[in-house]
């Protein structure tokens, strides 16, 4: 039985996650299943759009292999939210917001009523294919469902003391590429503008009770941003394992590729 990641955060452990897109398939999330010690990971829709049958089979990956997954978007509409809710998918997580109005608007399409406005339907896996009566699935998803924000631009980090008190919301996410881009230091992600805002959101996580996690560049940043309190580190994307197998393969066989 997967454990979730609101369960894991609840206990201030730490969640090991990766990002999957580009190569959204079983086998990619069964290998990081085989290879242990991951509790999950975020599947980038926003630059990779995901197909809702995509999400539908990687959920399903991921909880064959005790996995728990949240769904990375472009906040374009209440309707895409749904969908990776439906799929099977543990939560949500919104790409490239830019003020605490925004976040608030995204937490609404999340959670049914009172909470939010999100639309009702309990012919998806989220509501066991209409196992669940409407009055329970309802305080079931409100309950269980996680919520991610992202704080990578400049709006978002000058509001993150107000997104993190929004209710519903259970963790702020830094993404430092886009963060340095936003901040005029583009690249430089261990510029100390860049951390002033990593601490920002630190600060207000832990003002309001709420965690935070980042793409690390390198392991002394994620050691950092854990000293910070960061409780949700990623650990490389699926993309990135290949092309570092095959470099692998090649310093292996170094010189039969002429190395």
């Amino acid at each position: 039985m997967a454990r979730r990641f609101k369960e894991i955060l609840a206990k201030n452990e730490l969640c090991r996650v990766f990002q999957c897109g580009r190569i959204a398939s079983p086998p990619v999330i069964d290998l990081y299943g085989l290879a242990g010690g991951f509790d999950g990971f975020w599947f980038d829709q926003e630059h990779c759009g995901l197909t809702y049958k995509e999400m539908e089979m990687a959920a399903l990956a991921a909880r064959a292999n005790g996995m728990d997954s949240i769904v990375r978007l472009a906040p374009t509409g209440y309707n895409v939210v749904t969908q990776a809710f439906e799929s099977g998918c543990g939560g949500v997580m919104a790409a490239r917001i830019e003020s605490v109005a925004q976040a608030e608007e995204f937490v609404q399409w999340s959670k049914f009523a009172p909470r939010g406005n999100r639309g009702m339907n309990t012919s998806g896996y989220d509501a066991k294919y209409t196992h669940l009566g409407q009055l329970e699935f309802a305080e079931k998803a409100n309950r269980e469902t996680f919520v991610a924000i992202q704080i990578e631009m400049l709006g978002a980090l000058n509001d993150c003391d107000a997104i993190a008190a929004l209710d519903g919301v259970d963790l702020l996410f830094i993404g430092p590429a886009d963060l340095s881009q936003s901040l005029g230091v583009q690249g430089q992600r261990n510029h100390p503008k860049v951390w002033e805002g990593i601490e920002a959101v630190a600060r207000a996580c832990k003002k309001h009770g709420k965690h935070w996690g980042v793409v690390p560049l390198d392991p002394p940043y994620a050691d950092r941003c854990y000293d910070l309190g960061c409780r949700m580190i990623t650990f490389g994307n699926d993309v990135g394992a290949l092309r570092l197998g095959i470099a692998a393969v090649k310093q292996n066989y170094a010189k039969t590729f002429g190395g």
